[in-house]
């Protein structure tokens, strides 16, 4: 079946076409390092993960390019009020964000740039729309340059706008504009800002527009068309619309495909550095396995909002805990040899990555491998895990993926805990829930006292069972 992908762009389903058959380019757009990721960041690298690992099992060969926004006005100014470089500021989150992808098991980009280092890239773009008549310089000296958003009659298809209806741009002085649309392609250098943060142009010392730093590394990297330009949302606009805007008027196709991933929401409230509202990844994976907390954030569709829950994550953590049981359980009874996904599986995935239905594929095939466990029919089970194992390697929550190598994260509350040690715990807490369904009393209560002999409190919640170490007063 033909991977078939929602547009954004369109508002339709259509089959993928790549630019060069058999090879998939992808474009989404990476943060601004103005401080720590949350989770609501990370939905995306997550989603995108999960989408290079299909397309990948499929046999597409798939190149992923994310950049890094290392120059922004909040960049300065947070740096400013800390009284740090802004350069170090911008670093300093950079590895914070690597951290987040790592400890939720996403593979690195095929590369990852900097806004910073591609300023020659984005100055001969400006002269390019300059010439072609969508560009132009502030007329009072500040050094700025503006796209002309009505020199462009496609300028809001993107996001289904007209620019009447469309709120002005806040990136600049509306002073030196000719509409109070126009977007800044180029800021001029201002008093008080750091020398270091400008760069000369013929314009005048000054440092890029956010939504020309994309345009320009998509098009060095992955070329002027490529297959899929993606990211939250919140970033259809403005971000992706000027990026689209200033990109086609400088004469090059760009993107075949738009994907947008739906927001995290907390309280009804989009998740967000300004509202104090971000669930920091950091701290989160500190109270529930990491591998918990990317099920979470893959299960629901990719398109669907998540409104942010505690009792979520804890369920998805016991969700999880079977899986691994069952995993373990099979293991013993049979050997593995490898296996292709489902096709019910495969038939969702290819259908906009609908990841709900591969998941009731994957749960499905656990609770038949636990009643084949149960009934010693080795052949099924053989199939079975086979197959789990496949489908938990697409979605990167194989226990044994290279990605986790290294992860540490929630366990009993203490940082030097895996998640391997969480997962061996949480697989005997899911054989205790299953005796209980099963009214095995005396089974689930030799589970309970053996982990209570190792100095493990057990804790029976609405959520599932919660432990902790004795002494740690963890979970």
């Amino acid at each position: 079946m033909t991977f078939q992908l929602y547009d954004s762009a369109t508002r339709s389903t259509a089959p993928l076409d790549p630019v060069v058959p058999g090879k998939v380019s992808i474009y989404h757009c990476g943060l601004t390092v103005q401080s720590a990721p949350h989770v609501g960041h990370i939905r995306k690298e997550v989603v995108f993960d999960v989408l290079r690992r299909w397309l990948t099992h499929e046999g597409f060969e798939v190149k992923v390019v994310a950049n890094v926004t290392d120059i922004d006005d909040k960049i300065l100014a947070k740096s400013a009020e800390h009284g740090e470089e802004w350069y170090a500021w911008a670093y300093r989150f950079e590895r914070e964000l690597h951290r987040a992808y790592a400890a939720l098991g996403c593979q690195p980009p095929t590369y990852e740039p900097r806004a910073t280092g591609h300023v020659p890239e984005m100055i001969e773009m400006i002269e390019t729309l300059i010439d072609r008549g969508h560009a132009y310089p502030a007329p009072d000296g500040s050094g700025d340059v503006y796209f002309d958003v009505r020199s462009w009659p496609d300028y809001g298809r993107l996001s289904n706008q007209k620019v009447a209806d469309m709120a002005a741009a806040e990136d600049a002085d509306p002073r030196g504009k000719r509409d109070p649309r126009d977007f800044a392609l180029w800021k001029g250098h201002k008093e008080g800002e750091p020398e270091t943060a400008s760069w000369p142009t013929p314009w005048g010392r000054g440092r890029p527009g956010w939504h020309l730093e994309c345009s320009a590394m998509a098009g060095k990297y992955l070329g002027d068309e490529f297959d899929i330009h993606g990211g939250g949302l919140d970033l259809r606009f403005p971000h992706h619309e000027n990026e689209l805007a200033q990109s086609t008027a400088a004469g090059k196709p760009f993107a075949r495909h738009w994907m947008h991933n739906a927001l995290v929401t907390m309280k009804g409230e989009k998740m967000s550095k300004s509202l104090g509202n971000g669930a920091l990844v950091s701290e989160v994976t500190k109270e529930f396995p990491p591998r918990a907390v990317r099920l979470y954030l893959l299960a629901p569709h990719y398109r669907s909002i998540i409104e942010f829950a505690p009792d979520s994550l804890a369920e998805a953590t016991a969700q999880l805990a079977r899986i691994d049981s069952f995993v373990a359980r099979a293991a013993e009874v049979a050997d593995t040899a490898p296996s292709e996904v489902p096709a019910a599986f495969a038939e969702s995935m290819n259908d906009d990555l609908g990841t709900p239905g591969a998941m009731a594929v994957l749960f499905t095939a656990v609770r038949q491998g636990n009643a084949a466990v149960e009934a010693g029919d080795e052949a099924a089970v053989r199939r079975l895990l086979g197959e789990v194992r496949a489908m938990l390697s697409v979605l990167g929550l194989a226990a044994d993926d290279p990605a986790w190598a290294g992860v540490t994260g929630a366990g009993s509350g203490t940082d030097d805990l895996t998640p391997i040690v969480d997962g061996l715990v949480q697989a005997l807490l899911a054989q205790r829930a299953d005796a209980r369904e099963r009214k095995e009393w005396t089974a689930a209560d030799a589970i309970r006292d053996r982990l209570n002999e190792l100095g493990l409190k057990i804790t029976d919640t609405p959520a599932g069972a919660k432990w902790e170490l004795e002494s740690a007063g963890g979970r």
